[in-house]
């Protein structure tokens, strides 16, 4: 067993990063400033979307984005119900209703089929959640979204490098939304990224960031020489800070790296767990990337004698961290008695909620720790 405990998704974190920290530190700008806009045009860039806007998490950002879209009371977003609860929170917190739609049993992504069937006349937008970093099957997705006048909100927290057909996810639709968190690809401890190329969307989103104010603290008080506000709507404060984006500026740089590192790793995984009782995770689709954010693999309970609790308890007791993605959204008590959800509602999402772990997964994994990982669940399940 290992000594020290393998933390599920421990960040990678290098000294150039805490260098720039304490450098922002020593400047005296550790709110909005030059930071945060310099990571917004980096990330932009790498996109290759016309506006990044940088703010305090992805669910900030996916609840700017349903504002900036004119959602709110009377209206409904479909929103996968494998999912974290910030994707339906947010369309709670503009009045509007979340209408949960069941996903793939093995790719776990949003089921077209189930989209169509949730479809009323009060449907607004469909919120497409790219599980794991795994694109969903947006020729599919826009399709009915043209057909119906629906608005795209994509959910992309765990997909700062997936592409679809040669583009990134950032460049789609109407909006898309990115986490930061310390368990992401890209960390800054918290904070998101929103991406547009529409130019009214990308300035409502801005303003509403910070206060509803026309123009944001860095500008107002930079050597430019001191610039007034006006209140142009009721805001929130949404934004990143200096300190964040300092961290950003460093991990975009290394993103691709990275990538390649956690592709090892993926690979690794697959070949020591290919004999075991488990569903592992599928391949990419053609022509698209996958952001390899999560190694979610299934618990083949017909062919086992333990529960996935029971498994998640094991590792533990081993010194592995595990994560769960997810229990869906339609099992959790508050969607439940607010919107009458049950158990059986959703068949592909409940068998995956069932069976569903997530393996330690970071670009900052030894070979080592990989192997450990490896060694553990085939002394478990072998």
């Amino acid at each position: 067993m290992r000594n020290e405990y393998l933390v599920f998704g421990s960040p990678d974190i290098s000294e150039i990063e805490i260098e720039e920290v304490v450098s922002t530190l020593k400047s005296g700008w550790i709110g909005t400033g030059p930071k945060v806009n310099k990571f917004e045009n980096d990330f932009k860039d790498y996109i290759g979307v016309k506006h990044a806007i940088a703010v305090s998490s992805c669910t900030a950002g996916l609840h700017l984005s349903m504002i900036a879209l004119g959602i709110g009371s009377g209206d409904e977003v479909l929103v996968p119900t494998m999912t974290f609860a910030a994707s339906a929170n947010s369309v709670i917190h503009t009045g509007a209703k979340p209408v949960l739609v069941d996903v793939n049993k093995f790719d776990m992504t949003i089921n077209i089929d189930d989209i169509k069937r949730k479809i009323t006349s009060k449907t607004r937008a469909i919120l497409p959640v790219h599980f794991a970093g795994r694109t969903c099957k947006m020729d599919e997705i826009y399709k009915v979204a043209k057909e119906y006048n629906l608005k795209i909100i994509n959910d992309a927290a765990h997909a700062v490098e997936t592409e679809y057909h040669g583009k990134k996810i950032g460049t789609l639709d109407d909006i898309s939304n990115f986490s930061f968190y310390v368990t992401k690809n890209l960390v800054t401890a918290e904070g998101g990224m929103v991406t547009t190329n529409d130019d009214e969307i990308a300035e409502k989103i801005k303003i509403y960031a910070l206060h509803g104010m026309s123009k944001d603290a860095w500008k107002r008080f930079s050597d430019d020489g001191y610039k007034h506000y006006q209140v142009i709507y009721p805001g929130f404060k949404y934004n990143m800070t200096d300190l964040q984006a300092s961290l950003g500026i460093h991990q975009l740089k290394k993103i691709e790296q990275n990538s390649v590192r956690r592709r090892e790793i993926w690979e690794r995984y697959k070949d020591g767990l290919k004999e075991l009782p488990l569903f592992l995770p599928i391949e990419p689709d053609e022509n698209t990337r996958h952001a390899y954010h999560l190694f979610t693999i299934l618990l083949d309970t017909d062919k086992v004698k333990i529960t996935r609790d029971e498994l998640l308890i094991k590792l533990h007791k081993k010194n592995i961290g595990t994560g769960v993605h997810y229990i869906a959204l339609h099992l959790h008590p508050y969607y439940q008695n607010t919107y009458h959800y049950s158990l059986g509602d959703f068949p592909n999402a409940e068998f995956i909620s069932e069976r569903t772990l997530s393996l330690p997964f970071s670009s900052k994994l030894t070979d080592q720790d990989v192997q450990d990982v490896i060694d553990s669940l085939i002394e478990i399940l072998g």
